[in-house]
């Protein structure tokens, strides 16, 4: 028994060790407790673990392309143009050019959004647009909350020295203070917070989800949405969400907007709260009174039990039947705000 005893101690001893020295599980938990706006209850609709598991064992071949996506080579550097540009680098990640600065949202350009990237699931597209080492200068970075396939450590340790300023929701910028990110290009704001950055309007706006990199600090850590606006465009995107009255609260506070960014995918039934249906996406873009959306959260992992493209397509046909105009660009392709016309093309056909 005491042999026991001493193996269950040292085995327990050594995981809170590695949970806590483990640099890709971020920030020793704090303590805090953040919640929704909106109560929303459980994450998932009670009784649901056995199907969940069900599927998970069963598995969907749908689920990831039938071939490797091939990306768009991204044509990045400041715009010459007075337009405002935005380049997605699939999943949630972008960069935007506004009135001559430099932005990345949720910069996740790991293999894999797990803290582990040599398994788990697996980038659809085997690479990126444009390496790391060969993006410009980045003003500010935006981040909408911890998860892994938003926040990723690996990504971070080669962007932290060509960033300017780190905008984050509260408790965030621990996870990057850990990472040795200067503290002082750290900034954390609570929702309805606003800032200015080089003539830039940036604004924590909320979003209905959760937070927590390991498993001790789940909901410690703020998430958010985020409003940029410069004196000629004004953008918004969502991180994720589940739906609900903040929409329609954001829109009216600063909309209307001329390209939102809004989730789509790794939803289920399940677990409405924290992810939209893809025609829920299309109800938060009419909320937030937007004129072009480019539907995101897809298209680069796989994170729920539906077939890969099925966000897209039901948020395609949702659109039509709404007349909301959707913007489909191809990973690493950019999408010109001043443009009178957007991609449109469906290209992920090929990988059916």
């Amino acid at each position: 028994m005491q042999i026991v005893a001493i193996i269950l101690g040292v085995t327990i001893l050594s995981l809170l060790l590695f949970l806590r020295y483990y640099p890709a599980f971020g920030a020793k938990w704090s303590g805090d407790k953040v919640v929704n706006e909106v109560d929303i209850g459980s994450n998932t609709i009670p009784g649901t673990t056995l199907s969940i598991l069900k599927d998970f064992i069963r598995g969907n071949p749908n689920s990831k392309p039938s071939q490797p996506i091939s990306i768009f080579p991204a044509d990045l550097g400041r715009s010459q143009e007075s337009g405002t540009r935005v380049v997605w680098f699939g999943h949630s990640a972008f960069l935007i050019e506004i009135d001559g600065k430099t932005l990345l949202l949720d910069p996740m350009f790991g293999k894999a959004p797990t803290p582990f990237p040599w398994f788990g699931n697996q980038r659809y597209s085997k690479q990126l647009p444009i390496d790391i080492d060969q993006l410009p200068p980045i003003d500010a970075v935006l981040l909408s909350h911890d998860h892994y396939d938003h926040l990723d450590y690996g990504s971070i340790q080669k962007l932290k020295h060509k960033v300017g300023s780190f905008y984050t929701p509260r408790g965030v910028g621990r996870h990057l203070a850990r990472w040795g990110v200067d503290r002082s290009k750290i900034h954390e704001f609570n929702w309805w917070e606003e800032t200015e950055v080089a003539g830039l309007k940036l604004v924590c706006t909320p979003a209905i989800h959760f937070s927590g990199r390991y498993l001790l600090d789940n909901n410690s850590t703020l998430w958010c949405s985020w409003v940029i606006a410069s004196s000629e465009h004004k953008l918004f995107f969502s991180g994720d969400s589940g739906y609900g009255p903040h929409f329609k609260k954001i829109g009216d506070t600063y909309g209307p907007f001329h390209l939102t960014m809004l989730e789509c995918g790794q939803y289920d039934e399940r677990w409405p709260a924290i992810h939209m249906l893809p025609e829920q996406t299309v109800q938060a873009q009419l909320d937030v009174q937007g004129k072009v959306m480019i539907p995101i959260h897809w298209g680069a992992f796989k994170l729920a039990f539906h077939d890969w493209t099925d966000p897209i397509e039901r948020v395609i046909q949702a659109a039509k039947e709404r007349g909301v105009a959707i913007a489909t660009p191809r990973i690493g392709e950019a999408v010109n705000v001043n443009a009178s016309q957007y991609p449109t093309a469906i290209w992920w056909k090929s990988y059916i």
